[in-house]
């Protein structure tokens, strides 16, 4: 067995290419593993974790792609080398050769067709420049890109506000504007719930959850996870909720965030309620937020949830992404048999039980939970369901920042990782599109004897991986041959953000994953309260 890599200085690809060409060299006879990467400081250590790092590589600087392959000979090793460049090279030939009679510009793609909308995702140095573009020829902008500047975020926004446009961005993952989804968007029904999320996958899991429940969305907009920070002051959400509170297809507001600014939550919570319609606001951990669905996760005591508000009229708190969807639900006018407060704390007394079953698998060394997310949404989701239950739960992504894990390589106690976020993604794909880093790091908290549940989110919708559970499974059934498990269990927890509609089918996955003994939760707080259940202190 040995270990070759090639240093390209100052050559870029797009991460979906270096994606394509890694699996392509894996599928190699003789090549145990492989990885094609820019070479990132965090890409460096997940080559370290990988067991695929050379000394070569400790040398090469961020902008520098790397092509390493571990291999049973030389051989083969050189085959893969020379059949990752021979990859690279035809990719990018059939890219240029393929955009001929396409427009290669905004300007040109105007002059074409009457669009009134542009969506942007190219490398962040570009995106700026790309935006400003679109916005001075009168379009409105999804700017998908990430790695713009506060300052260029904020002079985009307040230009787009004074000319009368919308910019969703940067790092707007989602939207869905009159029906047409855009960017990581799933398969929704229209209807008249209107949505405004400085969050792509809290977006995601509340539409999804409202579709399941046959309620439609009429207008979904992103603002960018950055829009509610002190900096931005909330432009792209107090625009998009006005737009939404004036559009007559809209009868219910859903309002989603991540921890808002304090001062900059307390103008949009002015904002709505200026407002006769019925606002369900979910800021996760931050100002306006209700006390957290689940003090308790034994059975000590009962959940405690925002009171069920009168669907005419006023703002109704929401704790949790499920309950915004539920409490959006019923202001729309669905029937739940009882209240969305008792609804959810009957779902919360049968997890406690399902707990009590899967807590009998495991070995009295195994007490930590490890969370591995592809959502950042969904990883704050599960902070905030944890937090004062399970102690300091470490992550990339704190509610606290005394609580943020020292290398996002090497997990700590209880840990939950946002592997979307851009220590993780710079020069590789987003985990909704290729779950391979994902699966190397479960199989790294598997080996840990103290780790009793790992949780995982799925997300479903245009955009994402073709078949997730596809590439999740094999890493799983790998962690039963782990040396040491065969005396104790480790437990799989996971949510499926999806529907049926969805090109990769919602029970399609949902059966691949229990098939597989994944323990799969109706939604990801429902996933998150389990698997806190599970290793919650018994005196909590």
């Amino acid at each position: 067995m040995l270990t070759k890599c090639v240093i390209k200085a100052g050559e870029y690809h797009d991460s979906v290419a270096l994606m394509q060409t890694a699996r392509k060299l894996k599928e190699l006879p003789g090549v145990r593993d492989a990885a094609v990467v820019m070479a990132t400081a965090a890409n460096k250590g997940i080559l370290r974790q990988a067991g695929l790092m050379h000394p070569e590589i400790d040398s090469a600087r961020p902008d520098d792609l790397v092509i390493v392959v571990r291999a049973n000979d030389e051989e083969a090793a050189a085959r893969a080398l020379r059949e990752a460049d021979g990859h690279l090279r035809q990719r990018g030939a059939v890219a240029e050769s393929g955009q001929a009679s396409r427009p290669r510009s905004i300007r040109a793609a105007r002059s074409t067709s009457h669009p009134n909308l542009a969506v942007i995702s190219v490398a962040g140095q570009y995106a700026t420049a790309e935006a400003w573009e679109a916005l001075k020829a009168g379009l409105h902008v999804l700017l998908f890109s990430d790695n713009v500047s506060l300052a260029d975020e904020l002079a985009l926004k307040r230009y787009a506000v004074e000319h009368g446009l919308l910019l969703m961005g940067p790092g707007c993952g989602t939207a869905i504007i009159n029906g047409v989804a855009l960017g990581f968007a799933n398969v929704v029904p229209r209807g008249p719930v209107g949505i405004v999320a400085a969050a792509g996958t809290g977006l995601q899991e509340v539409s999804t959850l409202l579709a399941r429940l046959g309620v439609g969305i009429s207008q979904a907009i992103g603002t960018g996870g950055r829009d509610l920070a002190e900096e931005v002051g909330g432009i792209a959400m107090l625009q998009g909720l006005r737009a939404l509170q004036a559009d007559p297809a809209t009868e219910v507001l859903v309002l989603i965030s991540k921890p808002p600014a304090s001062a900059v939550a307390s103008r949009v919570l002015e904002q709505v309620q200026a407002s006769a319609k019925p606002s369900v606001v979910c800021f996760l951990g931050g100002a306006g937020a209700p006390p957290r669905a689940v003090p308790s996760l034994s059975g000590r005591g009962m959940p405690q949830f925002a009171v069920d508000s009168p669907a005419s009229t006023g703002m109704i708190t929401a704790g949790t992404l499920q309950e915004a969807a539920y409490q959006a639900a019923a202001c729309a006018g669905h029937a739940f048999s009882t209240s969305v407060a008792r609804t959810i704390e009957n779902e919360s007394i049968d997890l406690r039980g399902r707990a009590a079953v899967l807590r009998r698998h495991l070995g009295p060394q195994q007490k930590y939970l490890r969370g591995l997310f592809s959502g950042g949404t969904l990883a704050t989701e599960a902070l905030w369901i944890w937090k004062d239950v399970l102690g300091d739960v470490l992550s990339n992504v704190p509610l606290d920042a005394r609580f943020r894990l020292a290398d996002p390589a090497q997990s700590q106690g209880h840990c939950a990782l946002d592997l979307g976020e851009e220590e993780f993604t710079v020069g590789r794909p987003h985990p909704m599109i290729d779950n391979d880093l994902r699966a190397r790091r479960l199989l790294q908290e598997a080996a840990d004897p103290e780790v009793a549940v790992i949780i995982l989110d799925v997300v479903l919708g245009y955009g994402a991986h073709p078949d997730p559970a596809r590439e999740l499974v094999p890493a799983i059934a790998k962690t039963r041959g782990l040396g040491g498990r065969r005396e104790r269990g480790l437990l799989f927890v996971a949510s499926v953000t999806g529907t049926d509609q969805d090109p990769q089918g919602l029970a399609r996955q949902v059966k691949a994953l229990q098939d597989a003994g994944v323990a799969v939760c109706s939604c990801n707080a429902a996933a998150a309260r389990l698997a806190g259940m599970i290793v919650a202190p018994p005196s909590v």
